[in-house]
């Protein structure tokens, strides 16, 4: 039997402070699941929240537990539950990875099969109104119904399951959209976590050049690990000018058929649109904070006919391919590798202030640090 209480590593927006609190466990409903999470990475959308530049004014969420880019066990099935989304048994023990958001199986965009778009689309409640161990930075996550979850391959570690239901699973779902076809030209502004999988993603999809920018130089080398064909210092080509120069030379003057911003700063759309050819597609995912203001003349974006799709969540069915796709690439690729940090929760505010460091320093190679609850 699983433990009736967990810990929860609590928020308060007062103070900017964490509080370590035992909570009950949710109650395991029968068409309920309740996961002891292994792993959770602290996201780049995680250290906004904590820093407070990912709140929408006039919002308070204190207390508040968060934490989505996660894995975990299966501590409790409900008594309707016998598989996983893929009707492969499911038993006690068994590691999964999951969608952290539940649809709503009921709107329009839902019947319309849009999952990641709806309307009506629930995380957690508030820790005030249900106040139990719920959270990717918390002992336990307890998928409702409607769930999607997946059993994990024995080949993936704990480390390198956690990013999949996020950074993973975001950069497909655009690319997804984006539709690339084989012998595209592919520039993905940022190379931390969403980028280096991006570039993993594009190249196996059949890109001709990926060229990635960055201001790191040993994140710039991940990404060449990771099937980049070219790179772009920001230190060598210092301003956007010259970056864009510099994509038109690589494309022979046409732009890039797709480009994919994973950076969220405004300045980086202004630049990322140019780099994109008449027709072409520009991918936004990487801006999830209020007020961030680009400034863009649209008569340009009409003249070069760009088209221009905003992403955030996915469908369910991304999880169980990007699955696939890291035991497929597991030994081309360095993507299960990218995870370098691991603190117990109670070491939760250590964790933060590493992965901030780890996004900012120059000598870090990648952006992702876990709690391990």
């Amino acid at each position: 039997m699983a433990p009736k209480t967990g810990l929860s590593a609590v928020w308060h927006d007062e103070g900017k402070r964490w509080e370590i609190r035992e909570l009950p466990r949710p109650e395991t409903e029968p068409d309920g699941v309740s996961i002891r999470v292994q792993a959770t990475s602290v996201c780049g959308s995680d250290l906004h929240l904590w820093r407070g530049d990912g709140v929408p004014e006039g919002t308070y969420r204190d207390p508040f537990v968060f934490g989505h880019e996660m894995m975990g066990t299966v501590a409790e099935l409900g008594s309707k539950i016998t598989t996983d989304s893929l009707r492969q048994p499911l038993h006690e023990g068994d590691r999964v990875v999951f969608a952290y958001f539940f649809p709503c199986m009921r709107c329009y965009n839902c019947i319309r099969g849009e999952m990641g778009a709806c309307k009506f689309r629930g995380g957690r409640k508030p820790l005030e109104e249900w106040p139990v161990c719920n959270g990717g930075f918390a002992q336990y996550y307890y998928l409702r119904a409607p769930q999607f979850l997946f059993k994990l391959p024995d080949e993936l570690d704990d480390a390198a399951a956690a990013p999949v239901n996020c950074a993973l699973a975001q950069v497909m779902e655009a690319f997804h959209i984006a539709k690339p076809r084989f012998g595209d030209n592919v520039v993905i502004q940022g190379a931390g976590g969403l980028g280096v999988n991006a570039t993993a993603v594009a190249a196996e999809m059949g890109a001709n050049k990926v060229i990635v920018i960055d201001g790191q130089e040993p994140r710039l080398e991940m990404a060449r690990r990771c099937g980049a064909t070219h790179t772009i210092s920001i230190k060598d080509f210092p301003t956007p000018e010259s970056r864009i120069q510099r994509v038109m030379e690589l494309t022979n003057g046409v732009g890039a058929d797709i480009a994919l911003e994973v950076v969220g700063f405004p300045a980086a759309v202004e630049e990322g649109v140019q780099m994109v050819r008449m027709r072409g597609t520009y991918l936004e995912v990487g801006h999830i904070s209020p007020n961030s203001i680009a400034h863009l003349d649209v008569q340009k974006l009409v003249s070069n006919q760009l088209r221009f799709f905003a992403i955030q969540h996915y469908d369910p069915w991304i999880i169980p391919n990007a699955l696939d796709f890291l035991m497929r690439t597991r030994e081309k690729y360095p993507l299960t590798k990218v995870i370098s940090h691991a603190f117990p929760i109670e070491q939760i505010d250590e964790a933060f202030t590493t992965a901030e460091w780890l996004g900012r320093e120059a000598g870090s190679v990648v952006t992702r640090a876990i709690v391990t609850p």
